[in-house]
């Protein structure tokens, strides 16, 4: 993912591996699998920083800032598939969740290796996608040092984004460089240097909780249920139906029949059928409460009190 150096703990020769291409197919999965259960606790240990960078990623984003991520190699490979998972599973706009990846579309499928040096790529990439003072950065690394994320990151500074590192080297030049820093310690790689393993893994895991908790705090989870599921499809049609039917008390039946009257509205269907308006009225009382479910629901309550 990153250039070696082994005075980098990523980069640093794991001894309890030491000996892994002498053994049995099944020794080697375990001891592969026995380094994959250090990365959730080490996760676990940078929480408080991924809580900061939740919370300033939902204030930005309710004045109309944008979640960037932007890395090179696997990295990058992890925050282009983080955003583009967000509109279908959340509705939100493609524009309001972006992957940046050095080399560009292509480096997706095929290694460009040489694009993680390019801090003038950078420079054209950032350019290219407008940031705004309203805007939040997740620089990506393992290492922590790529030049064309730090070059990312310092024309972010530039534009007043709220800049955050995520890195698995601690004290690394990013972390440094960043106002949050997430720097799960997740050690040696169980082979030397290949950071798509336990660093790649960490890097999934925590995108997945910046973005699922940014979305919880934008409203777009109603108890634990994803009430803006885009239903593109038959299977996310089908999800939809469900989610209809756990959130409301409602039949199948009930769930579609207010499915096609609301465009297949999620959010919009639960609240009708909660609520026993019809979907015009509905609409205007949920969009009265920011779109929030139980914030609708509690104003209605108060106003039959």
């Amino acid at each position: 993912m990153d250039s070696p150096s082994f005075d980098m703990l990523t980069e640093q020769i794991n001894e309890a591996t030491s000996q892994i291409d002498r053994l049995p197919t099944v020794d080697v999965l375990r001891l592969i699998n026995a380094e994959d259960q250090k990365v959730a606790p080490a996760v676990a240990q940078e929480i408080p920083a991924i809580a900061r960078a939740v919370d300033g990623i939902v204030k930005r984003m309710k004045q109309g800032g944008r979640l960037i991520y932007c890395g090179a190699g696997t990295s990058g490979r992890l925050g282009v598939l983080d955003a583009s998972e967000c509109p279908p599973t959340y509705g939100v706009s493609p524009d309001q969740v972006v992957g940046v990846i050095a080399g560009g579309f292509k480096a997706l499928v095929k290694a460009t290796e040489g694009a993680e040096d390019d801090r003038e790529l950078a420079r054209q990439d950032m350019a290219q996608i407008a940031l705004t003072d309203q805007d939040t950065l997740i620089g990506i690394a393992a290492s922590g040092r790529t030049p064309y994320v730090l070059s990312a990151m310092d024309e972010a500074r530039e534009k007043g984004c709220l800049v955050i590192a995520f890195s698995c080297n601690p004290g690394s030049p990013m972390a440094v460089a960043a106002d949050i820093a997430i720097t799960p310690a997740v050690g040696p790689e169980a082979i030397s240097g290949s950071t798509r393993m336990k660093a790649g893994t960490a890097t999934k895991l925590v995108l997945n909780m910046v973005s699922t908790a940014v979305m919880i705090k934008l409203g777009k989870v109603y108890g634990n249920l994803m009430i803006d599921v885009k239903a593109t499809n038959e299977k996310l049609r089908i999800r939809a139906r469900e989610i209809v039917v756990k959130a409301s008390g409602v039949s199948v039946e009930a769930a579609d029949n207010m499915l096609h009257k609301t465009g297949y509205d999620v959010r919009l269907s639960v609240f009708a059928l909660l609520s026993g308006y019809d979907p015009d009225q509905a609409k205007e009382k949920l969009e009265a409460a920011g779109n929030l479910i139980h914030q609708a629901l509690s104003e209605i309550n108060q106003a039959s009190k």
